[in-house]
């Protein structure tokens, strides 16, 4: 009796431990689970050609560099990205609500400022830093790509209706990399996720280290 009482609790354990892993079916480029919270490098999965890393900038008229967009330069890493789900779990899985946005925004930037769709005049959607009006409300999740060499697409859905949308990127006259959400996926970008230390802030982008916070 003791014994499959103390067997029972063994495999009750044991089942609670492996849970997250089981759960976590977004990993980065060492093969481990994206943390819930942790900070990124977006990058393509094919570089030749395809851009590098994500980051923010002035566009169109703006003045100060709210745009979300992707540098041109293969070889860039992009500016650290922290990737948050509020839901208290510590990985984070494919079709879980997400918030992205950089650790450091400008200083005329609104803090805390996370990654925010705004619609356009002609309503296409556009990924920005918080600060803008037109906003879309909703999520971000993530989504495999069904290739054996891997990679993940990153969707948005917003509240109000059913359909996702892919983040993908859009060229302007200036030739900048605008992320937007598109329904085709052709033009959907797809990354992988390299792993940062708390130490890769903004520092040597001359901007304050700011934490994110979820939506309530």
């Amino acid at each position: 009796m003791k014994f499959t009482t103390f067997f029972s609790l063994f495999l009750l354990c044991a089942f609670t431990w492996k849970l997250p892993l089981a759960m976590a079916d977004v990993v980065d480029t060492e093969g481990k689970p994206l943390r819930n919270g942790g900070l990124y490098g977006l990058r393509p999965v094919i570089i030749s050609g395809n851009g590098g890393g994500v980051e923010y900038a002035a566009t169109g008229n703006e003045t100060c560099p709210l745009s979300v967009v992707q540098n041109p330069n293969p070889f860039s890493m992009g500016f650290p990205v922290q990737i948050s789900s509020p839901l208290r779990i510590l990985y984070l899985g494919e079709g879980d609500n997400l918030d992205f946005g950089f650790i450091a925004v400008p200083l005329c930037a609104p803090t805390p400022s996370l990654w925010t769709p705004v619609k356009g005049e002609e309503g296409e959607l556009s990924v920005k830093l918080t600060g803008y009006d037109n906003t879309v409300s909703g999520w971000f999740k993530i989504q495999s790509v069904p290739y054996d060499i891997g990679g993940y697409n990153i969707l948005f859905c917003p509240d109000d209706i059913s359909s996702c949308g892919y983040v993908g990127v859009m060229f302007d006259a200036a030739r900048n990399r605008h992320l937007v959400v598109t329904q085709i996926a052709s033009t959907a970008l797809w990354v992988r996720f390299e792993r940062l230390s708390p130490a890769s802030s903004a520092t040597d982008l001359h901007e304050p280290s700011l934490l994110l916070k979820s939506h309530a």
